[in-house]
């Protein structure tokens, strides 16, 4: 074991607790940052006379307005009092849980100065905390902090439309110098082969042959005509050019579809991997979809995998697709690898001490692949207990961050740090980088405090699977289970699908109408699922008479079911109100 393990954590400092349990603290510091806002405000210029003099604060309509503003604000706090209580251990629904209490102040703080990092212009502070949270993550995954290169953004689906981004920002680079080598010296032009070159085989031909920018602007299938553009590459292979396709695993993210829709793709080139009985992309079918795009003379776009998926928190061999991408790296084919790990990414916070035991070992030969991807896509705002909204999108060097370039002759562009030319957002608050960036000064983003976090929740996972199975005959879990997500139906042995569907939503319905606890549900769909599908049912000895799964969904991230006497409480409380529900 690492000699941090043994090092006492009081994980539970860092969390305000489900009764406020640290509000005494938590509220003198609040009431720091206040007083700190107040106290910059007045020391800065301060011969500059008040705007809001003592008289005018004492004058009936300034009292009459600061009157209503308060009243609405007291009405605001009423209704929030019906907002759902994700802080609470009760809440085993979605991937969002308790805040961390150095998420929160960050937050909170830059929040009053109101940074917008697009440009250092107007965030001098903010945009530096950004630098350096992306830094803190990229090490996080593995990355050289030295050489990665990323920003925060509205969270993991905008992150997965930068990886998109850049990748045809690539891939349209490649394809542009093959066309003019093509129809300016005779070259041959096979799209698959020529699209994949990869950026430093680019710069070599592109110095060699003397392609001028220009000359590439003018085959390039973004700046130009894309229609246009593709019959010319038509014509120099006597075969109609279809464009390139995106390849994603069934377990993909719901934003990966919107990109291709965003990106003029279209549906046609949106090709899903099959999964395998356990629910992870299948390497088998992955090969064949990669070997099927060269066939038809389609580049890959973008190669995705999932670590920690939406449904059960499943993680992709990242690995072995790293090692089949390296393979093709010998035939000069270089596609881009990018991993969503939006929510999955704070596992690698496991990796390298004695918390990694909680998962399995071919999970952390995945995370610790993440590094020899092109990007990656993170969300703070999930299992990092950041507030809302905060994603990060990371690449791996310079050459992987390259996209597309803006003008905007209002923002001075003598900072060559600024991120404003080459984002897809444009505003962005530093609120979030904020938070993720006072998280990784206090816990860091390893196994010595962060790691021994994430792993209570895998641990909590475990012990409740085995109350549940001990407490309910009819829960089956989805197995195996990655990391701190649990899925399970409710079915006899040998009964149908259909029946123990049925019985799963009446449950779920049921659960949704009771406060006690807050569950959620997925169902698997035939399409993307099938070999997982048929394995569940028969782990059961069921009929499959239906195509879908319906599953309920646990997420323990809360920190707090780490807590002996919490855990005590409440998971018999949750399986006594389990049985309630559940028509036998």
């Amino acid at each position: 074991m690492s000699k941090h393990d043994d090092k006492p954590f009081a994980a539970d400092a860092y969390f305000l607790g489900p009764k406020s349990e640290n509000g005494s603290w938590v509220r003198g510091e609040f009431q720091a940052i206040l007083d700190h806002w107040f106290d910059w405000r007045r020391s800065l210029f301060a011969d500059d006379p008040e705007a809001i003099s003592p008289a005018r604060r004492v004058s009936t309509e300034f009292l009459r307005e600061r009157e209503v503003l308060g009243q609405e604000l007291r009405n605001l706090l009423v209704m929030l009092q019906s907002e759902v209580p994700k802080f609470t251990p009760r809440y085993i629904g979605h991937m969002v849980s308790e805040l961390s209490l150095p998420a929160l102040f960050g937050h909170f703080s830059l929040l009053l100065h109101n940074p917008n990092i697009t440009s250092r212009e107007v965030a001098k502070v903010g945009a530096r905390m950004e630098s350096e949270a992306i830094a803190m993550l990229a090490t996080m995954v593995g990355f050289d902090p030295k050489l990665a290169q990323g920003h925060f953004t509205g969270g993991g689906t905008m992150a997965n439309f930068e990886a998109v981004w850049r990748a045809r920002y690539r891939l349209d680079h490649a394809l542009s110098l093959a066309l003019v080598l093509a129809e300016r010296d005779g070259d041959a032009l096979d799209p698959f082969m020529a699209a994949h070159m990869g950026w430093r085989e680019f710069e070599r031909l592109r110095d060699e042959r003397k392609v001028g920018e220009a000359q590439l602007r003018a085959a390039s299938m973004v700046l130009g005509n894309p229609f246009s553009v593709a019959k010319r590459i038509s014509l120099c292979t006597d075969r109609d050019y279809l464009g390139p396709v995106l390849i994603t695993p069934g377990n993909k993210h719901f934003s990966w579809q919107k990109a291709a829709n965003l990106f003029g793709l279209g549906e046609d080139s949106f090709w899903n991997t099959p999964l395998d009985k356990e629910g992870r992309v299948d390497l088998g079918a992955l090969a064949a979809r990669i070997e099927e795009a060269r066939d038809l003379g389609r580049p890959v776009l973008c190669l995705t995998s999932v670590a920690g998926t939406t449904e059960a928190g499943e993680i992709d061999p990242v690995d072995k697709i790293a090692d089949m991408l390296d393979a093709l790296k010998e035939q000069n084919i270089h596609i881009w690898h990018h991993v969503d790990a939006a929510y999955g990414g704070f596992f690698c916070t496991l990796l390298g001490g004695g918390t990694e035991k909680v998962l399995l070992p071919a999970q952390r030969k995945a995370l610790r692949a993440i590094s020899r991807a092109q990007s990656v896509t993170i969300d703070p705002h999930k299992l990092g207990y950041v507030p809302y909204s905060c994603g990060a999108f990371i690449t791996r060097d310079e050459h992987a961050y390259r996209a597309s370039s803006f003008q905007a002759p209002y923002i001075d562009r003598a900072d060559a740090d600024d991120k404003w030319r080459c984002t897809l957002e444009g505003s962005r608050s530093g609120a979030g980088a904020a938070a993720t960036w006072l998280t990784g000064k206090t816990l860091g983003f390893d196994h010595d405090k962060f790691g021994k976090i994430i792993a209570a929740g895998i641990q909590a996972r475990k012990d409740f699977t085995v109350a549940l199975q001990n407490a309910n005959t009819l829960a089956c879990p989805l197995s195996p289970a990655d990391t701190n997500i649990l899925c399970f139906s409710l079915a006899r042995p040998g009964e149908k699908l259909s029946l123990s569907n049925q019985r799963t939503l009446d449950v779920y319905s049921k659960f949704q109408a009771h406060p006690d606890f807050s569950v959620s549900k997925t169902v698997l769909s035939a399409q993307s699922y099938g070999a997982l599908i048929e394995h569940h049912v028969a782990s059961y000895g069921g009929i499959r008479d239906a195509d879908d799964l319906a599953l309920l969904r646990l997420v323990f991230m809360n920190p707090f079911w780490a807590n002996p006497d919490t855990r005590d409480q409440l998971t018999p409380q949750f399986m006594k109100r389990l049985a309630d529900f559940t028509v036998n």
